[in-house]
């Protein structure tokens, strides 16, 4: 069986760092090498846990051969190989980082780290951590080669203009419904009162560590509203670059080991810091988040500006686009009349089938310039709030048009351009690298000409 899109649209929800069931078979068995690729094997367990994954994720694997599975394992050994021979740079602290993080995660969802390490069948956790750095490090080698290949193809318009026209006309792709939504948001007001409870919290917090002896670690788990570290006792491992609000990266950095920040505020609300360690360009730490919380008042206050908000732009008193520029509490949107961007594509337009379901469920009946009722809403970390939504346009399902949906053909072909550059460089590497196929997967019939190897 080839090799086919199918598996690897499946085998692209496989992420190897999800929570997903990796235990292994009750009854072991002798763990065989399936496959050689230049310095990197492939081994029947490798297979297996394949299968478990696959079926973790819920899709069904009854139609998915083993061929198929140790078909996408020889290309991403293909790939980790060649960004070696590359010189392409993972380094062992961006693999820790995400092993701390995706462990964070995990453990915040299965409620301790010895449960995490009894759900992947390890013995301890340094078992556990050897096993998913090699792991992390194999994505990461993979995804830079990837990066690679394809980062830099670019296509021109005339490139587009030919691949649209190679197009038969019944083969031409469908651009489903579309709409370019608006919204306005007003948030709770909290007041200084409030504020300043936190932050008093927060500095009993600190007089207690540094008079009473009292753990940091043991609060945080107490205290901490920030749910990713509240098991872990606050903790992580940040570098200059780790993807952290500048507000937390700004003091974190400021600090001495063993030193305790004063409350400070972010977006997510009040955070104390404590530097456990300083490596290099790299600092442990441990923080506890609190929250304000929203009087009754406020959040009644916040309802009714919106609606009012509502009633001025129904009344014709101000245009949706006027009223979001004045009055939204969204810093993203407001200065562009309160137009969204899809997150996947970044314009304005989303397509219906694609939607959020919660998104999809607030717009979906609203026809276009019809104002929605007020919508409360909530964001983790930031709380309540509410909106009003707005459908600037509306199109319907079509059969893609050049001048109208230039920007949706444009993706379709440089994807089919990269596929063209990436079966190429394929092709080529697996030429020049060693590669052995054992046992019954010699029989297997590849997309690719894994078994070149093996032919006589």
């Amino acid at each position: 069986m080839k090799y086919t899109n199918k598996i690897k649209n499946l085998l692209a929800l496989v992420i190897i760092a999800s929570t997903a069931l990796y235990a292994q078979p009750k009854k072991q068995k002798i763990d065989g090498v399936s496959a050689v690729v230049g310095d990197y094997v492939v081994l029947d367990s490798d297979i297996d846990l394949m299968l478990i994954e696959l079926r973790a994720q819920g899709i069904s694997s009854k139609d998915v051969t083993r061929c198929e599975l140790l078909g996408k394992l020889l290309e991403d050994r293909l790939y980790a190989h060649h960004a070696i021979q590359d010189s392409l740079i993972v380094s062992d602290d961006d693999v820790r980082n995400v092993m701390d993080e995706q462990l964070g995660v995990m453990t915040e969802q299965l409620g301790s780290v010895d449960k995490v390490v009894k759900y992947y069948n390890k013995k301890n956790l340094d078992e556990f951590k050897n096993y998913f750095f090699d792991i992390i490090k194999m994505n990461k080698l993979v995804s830079a080669m990837n990066a690679k290949i394809v980062d830099d193809i670019e296509i021109t318009p005339e490139e587009v203009r030919t691949f649209y026209n190679k197009i038969p006309k019944e083969d031409l792709p469908a651009i489903g419904a579309e709409v370019e939504i608006a919204q306005i948001i007003t948030k709770p007001i909290i007041s200084e009162e409030e504020n300043q409870k936190v932050i008093n919290k927060l500095l009993d917090i600190k007089k207690d560590i540094l008079e009473n002896g009292s753990s940091f670690t043991t609060k945080a788990v107490l205290y901490t509203e920030d749910r990713a570290s509240a098991s872990n006792g606050g903790y992580y491992k940040i570098n200059k670059k780790t993807q952290f609000v500048k507000e937390f990266k700004d003091v974190a950095f400021s600090l001495q080991e063993g030193e305790i920040s004063d409350p400070f505020k972010t977006e997510y609300g009040y955070h104390i810091i404590k530097v456990e360690r300083i490596l290099g360009q790299e600092i442990e730490l441990r923080h506890i988040l609190m929250s304000p919380k929203v009087s009754e008042a406020s959040f009644n206050e916040a309802k009714t500006r919106i609606e009012n908000i509502r009633a001025k732009i129904i009344s014709k008193e101000l245009t949706f686009s006027e009223a979001a520029k004045s009055f939204s509490d969204q810093k993203e949107t407001k200065n562009n009349g309160g137009i969204l961007l899809n997150p996947k594509t970044l314009e304005p337009k989303f397509e219906l089938t694609k939607m959020d379901p919660s998104l999809y469920n607030e717009i979906s009946e609203l026809k276009v310039n019809e104002i929605s009722r007020v919508i409360t809403d909530e964001i983790a970390g930031e709380g309540k709030f509410f909106k009003i939504i707005n459908i600037n346009e509306r199109s319907d399902e079509h059969t893609a048009d050049f001048s109208k949906d230039f920007i949706k053909i444009k993706e379709i072909a440089l994807k089919d351009k990269q596929i063209t550059t990436v079966s190429k460089w394929t092709k080529e590497k697996i030429s020049q690298t060693y590669i052995k196929i054992n046992g019954e997967y010699r029989d297997c019939e590849f997309a690719s000409d894994w078994l070149k190897q093996n032919v006589n």
